[in-house]
């Protein structure tokens, strides 16, 4: 079996072939399709051919896993032999990765399929149009300041009052200018976030999975399908550590020796963009009664709030472990809130409104039913309260004195 080694960059990759024990330099190919096709007719069926997890590394597998045995991803940040090393170049680098995958030492990474792929394209454009209209209202806001015009008294600049008064306020013709340009660009992209979010809403009504996830109060379309884009399958965690650890809401820990354990900071590794929409849903999730709420309370009583918003984000992950593996709705469900969002999906998806009929989510505009549905959640909170007023906070153990081995007898 011959292993081929390959160090990707932007425009060229190294790539070195490890047999029988020997290297061999195979020289550099470009960086395009072409190249990369070519590149594949050369080797066997039998070869495998390593890489290292970067950009553009999806479409340099979709190329050469069909003419070889396989095609393995590492995980760059875990390959110290690289990282660390004293003497760097392209080819030495390929050889090792070569080396450790003949040793079944290479940590490799999940390649998505093509679904979860193009769920993650579609997830990285919606937050890059969301970023991009933050950034224009921010770049308004410091134009009126710096004309000493006073905020905005709307919720909204960009909303149809807020243009109004901004309309009405007095500045500098080219001021006014680089404002009209900026509010055009502002619902250029918004016609642009439509789309993406349709096509998003589209795919995820067929997908039992982000329903369910939408099950739990403060989890939306936006954050499920973020979440199913970033997991994948679940059934490559084998328990919901696995899944907290992917996600980098796990703590780091530091032992040495016989020495007692002692836990940091959270990692903050692995997928950024699921722990960032976590950390969200959470927020949004303590608003509303639950045990959820009472947990976080509890935490926010003796770490402060951002440490609370982060067990919450962490008892979200293993909440969904759980509701994907089981295939399970979450136990303290909203029935009319749930029904709600998912009209809210079909609308985002471009089905038709039905005004004048009362459809599966009616029954959240009525308040008696809403009313009841927050008194059931607030009887699971006070439950979980009172389950947990007799914990006490885990202490040093005090060893046992003479005194106290006397009264036990």
């Amino acid at each position: 079996m011959r292993i081929i080694g390959m160090d990707i960059h932007r425009v060229f990759a190294e790539a070195v072939a490890l047999e029988d024990g020997e290297t061999k330099r195979l020289g550099r190919i470009g960086m395009t399709r072409e190249h990369l096709e070519d590149f594949a007719r050369t080797l066997l069926p039998s070869d495998h051919v390593v890489v290292e997890a970067t950009g553009n590394a999806t479409a340099v597998v979709e190329i050469l896993a069909p003419r070889v045995a396989r095609v393995a991803v590492a995980n760059p940040l875990q390959v110290h032999l690289i990282a660390k090393a004293k003497i760097k170049t392209d080819a030495i680098d390929a050889r090792v990765l070569a080396q450790l995958y003949a040793a079944g030492f290479l940590p490799e990474v999940w390649i998505p399929d093509a679904a979860a792929l193009a769920r993650r394209r579609q997830v990285t454009r919606r937050t890059q149009l969301v970023r991009q209209r933050t950034r224009l209202k921010s770049i308004v806001q410091s134009i009126l300041h710096a004309n000493l015009i006073p905020p905005c008294p709307f919720a909204d600049l960009f909303g149809g009052k807020g243009r109004i008064w901004l309309r009405a306020q007095y500045l500098p013709d080219d001021e006014r200018e680089a404002i009209e340009r900026h509010v055009e660009e502002y619902d250029r992209q918004s016609d642009a976030l439509k789309g993406v979010e349709r096509d998003i809403a589209r795919a995820a009504l067929s997908d039992p999975n982000v329903t369910r996830l939408m099950t739990i109060p403060g989890i939306d379309m936006v954050v499920a399908v973020g979440l199913m884009a970033a997991i994948g399958k679940i059934e490559r965690f084998d328990n919901p550590d696995k899944l907290v650890a992917y996600i980098g809401l796990n703590p780091s820990v530091h032992q040495s020796g016989d020495g007692p354990a002692h836990h940091g900071r959270i990692t903050k590794r692995g997928r950024a963009n699921a722990r960032h929409l976590l950390v969200e849903a959470a927020w949004q999730t303590v608003r509303s009664p639950g045990p959820l709420r009472a947990f976080y309370e509890r935490v926010r009583s003796k770490r402060g709030n951002h440490i609370a918003a982060v067990a919450v984000a962490r008892k979200l992950a293993v909440i969904i472990w759980h509701l994907l593996t089981k295939g399970e709705d979450y136990s303290w469900v909203r029935p009319s809130l749930h029904a709600k969002k998912l009209r809210d999906l079909e609308l985002r998806a471009g089905h038709p409104p039905r005004r004048g009929q009362k459809g599966a989510g009616y029954d959240y505009n009525i308040t008696q039913r809403r009313r009841e549905e927050r008194n059931r959640a607030q009887q699971a909170e006070g439950a979980y309260r009172r389950m947990t007023d007799g914990w006490r906070q885990r202490g040093a153990r005090s060893k046992p004195t003479d005194a106290t081995n006397e009264e036990r007898r």
